[in-house]
């Protein structure tokens, strides 16, 4: 009997190493990612609205932040008191060059964004200030800002907004090696008016005495002194800390360098730790500890840049990353349990050009950040992310929730009939500051004036080898602008492009050169019915009940399963053999058309044939 139940307990040990062992986030999906296309060939989420709030300018600073810096990046998100907030750092050039500081956002909506405020200052570093295993010695020299948390909301409802003054003496110093000064906190108020600046945690070296801001036990606001003192008590918060913190910080639980840490709960209580390059480990006591060392995700795919990973609101779970060793495009996978994911879907698949050179300047949407738990849940159920594009401009998308990339009925959108605030649910949209997306006076409008951005407006139907597509087009000019109108497949590839051009033609792209059919005139409607038959590639064009053109696709598709409305052509730049690293800046990059294209769409249709 004794040798059974050793027998038995043996097993038992056994089953539960393994099932430990097994037991981890993965990715067992098959697809995978295609970075020669900005979009990887995935299929889109549907609904995803991408939004631009901040747009770098250094040749006008007052139609961005003022200052004109062109280095924008590591934005993270809350949501508190009916409002979006971004927090995220500024270099004026080039990342981890001096100066730099940190800028906040709010939106009532997620849509329309203030001006950034400078929340975190320009910190002058004393004369004479050295760096531990550097020789430099600091000389008419500013902090940068480095930070791998940005909110707290406490459980009084204080409102905390964080970021780390680090040191850095030339293009190749890391601000993130330990270091640093030390990590600055202030309030956020209800009214939107910011608290003192206060040190919350100190590096070593840095005290009240040698430091320009008090520690915040010198504040005579116990609320506020009370958030500061419970945000330093939970684990899983000061484990964002880890880089930037000394490297030997009894603050940080798991010390081993692993960079940007975001985590959530699973349904039985443990959390789930995700760091750069896919990294995972699991806690079984809240981030009090955690397993000696990460392990990279079974089947992900991720570079050097962040992943996030929350539950949403359906209870199921979702990470967000670029799946590449690229920093594009923006993905998401879901899962039903927390630790297997088992699809990938598109986000955002655009890459604007990078308008400014810089230090570290990476193409793409990247660094992606999403509402950690506690920091607010918006009332429309959607998952929010916010990250840069290409270190320069500042974006968040809203992700319906469940997260689905099948529209199961075909389109029947009046925008004189639909919800008002619903009138786009169904719709993806890519929206630039200077290209919005949006709709008003019963149609949806498209402008641009950005001459390195369009605006793009995209709907999901049920995949069809035969469909009948009805649209309303109003050109507003018809000497500038271009509309570019599109039927593609799940995987982005177009058949057929139907293009409003610069000369007033309306013209169909055939091969390697375009059919030009008709003219157009500015302000008149242009009723559209587009039949395509995928399988033979024949497809006929009538405009106002007139057939004006039968021709053959320009690129075969098995079927197809979106319509895009584009107000630009196709971009390719940058590619997988691109250089890494931009020194230059394009030419007039701060500067926008002095005329404005807009495009009105009325309806959209969709059938089977």
């Amino acid at each position: 009997m004794k040798t059974f139940k050793i027998l038995a307990l043996t097993l038992l040990t056994f089953a539960i190493t393994k099932l430990h062992a097994q037991d981890t986030v993965r990715y067992t999906g098959k697809t995978l990612v295609n970075a020669d296309y900005h979009h990887g060939q995935l299929s889109p989420v549907m609904g995803v609205h991408s939004i631009q709030t901040f747009r770098a300018n250094r040749e006008h600073p007052e139609l961005a932040e003022n200052f004109g810096w062109t280095y924008n990046h590591a934005p993270m998100l809350a949501y508190w008191n009916g409002k979006f907030y971004i927090e995220y750092l500024s270099d004026k050039v080039g990342e981890s060059i001096p100066p730099g500081q940190t800028l906040v956002q709010s939106s009532k909506d997620g849509y329309s964004w203030t001006k950034p405020d400078v929340v975190f200052p320009v910190y002058r570093i004393p004369d004479g200030t050295t760096k531990e295993g550097r020789t430099d010695v600091a000389k008419d020299l500013d902090a940068v800002m480095h930070q791998r948390m940005g909110f707290y909301v406490s459980s009084k409802n204080v409102f905390l907004v964080l970021g780390f003054y680090a040191i850095s003496f030339d293009a190749k110093d890391d601000p993130n090696d330990g270091h640093g000064i030390g990590r600055a906190v202030r309030e956020i108020q209800a009214d939107g008016k910011y608290g003192p600046i206060y040190f919350i945690h100190y590096n070593p070296g840095y005290t009240e005495k040698n430091t320009r801001y008090p520690y915040f036990t010198k504040s005579k606001n116990a609320n506020f002194i009370q958030a500061c003192n419970e945000l330093l008590s939970n684990k899983l918060m000061t484990q964002q800390w880890n880089e930037e913190a000394d490297r030997k910080d009894p603050l940080i639980t798991l010390q081993k360098q692993y960079k940007a840490f975001s985590y959530y709960h699973l349904p039985d209580g443990r959390v789930v730790g995700l760091w750069k390059n896919a990294l995972t480990a699991i806690s079984t006591d809240n981030g009090k500890s955690w397993p000696e060392s990460a392990v990279r995700a079974p089947g992900f795919v991720n570079s050097n840049a962040k992943i996030w990973g929350q539950k949403t609101s359906d209870g199921r779970f979702a990470t967000v990353y670029n799946p590449s060793e690229y920093r594009w495009p923006l993905a998401i996978s879901t899962s039903k349990n927390g630790l297997d994911y088992t699809n990938l879907l598109l986000i955002n698949g655009e890459i604007t050009p990078m308008r400014y050179g810089g230090n570290y300047k990476s193409y793409g949407p990247q660094y992606v950040r999403g509402i950690e738990e506690g920091n607010g849940k918006p009332s429309d159920g959607k998952l929010w992310v916010t990250y840069s594009m290409n270190k320069e401009d500042i974006w968040v998308s809203s992700v319906p929730v469940p997260v689905t990339d099948i529209a199961t009925q075909h389109v029947n959108d009046d925008f004189e009939k639909l919800a008002k605030g619903k009138a786009l649910a169904m719709w993806n949209i890519y929206s630039p500051l200077w290209a919005p997306v949006s709709v008003e006076n019963g149609a949806l409008i498209l402008k641009d004036k950005d001459p390195f951005d369009f605006a793009k407006a995209e709907r999901l139907f049920p995949a069809s080898k035969k469909v009948i597509t009805s649209f309303s087009v109003s050109p507003k000019q018809n000497d500038f602008g271009l509309l570019e109108i599109e039927l593609q497949d799940a995987k982005g590839m177009a058949t057929v492009r139907l293009t409003f051009d610069t000369t007033g033609t309306l013209s169909a792209k055939a091969g390697a050169r375009y059919k030009n059919f008709m003219k157009y005139e500015a302000g008149k409607i242009y009723n559209v019915k587009l039949k395509l038959d995928a399988h033979t590639r024949f497809y006929t064009v009538s405009v106002n009940g007139k057939d004006v053109l039968t021709s053959l696709a320009f690129q075969p598709v098995a079927d197809v399963s979106r319509i895009v409305f584009r107000t630009g052509d196709v971009r390719r730049f940058p590619d997988v053999d691109t250089a890494a690293d931009q020194t230059y800046d394009l030419k007039n990059a701060g500067e926008y058309e002095k005329k404005e294209a807009v495009y009105s769409i009325k309806y959209l249709r969709t059938e089977g044939f």
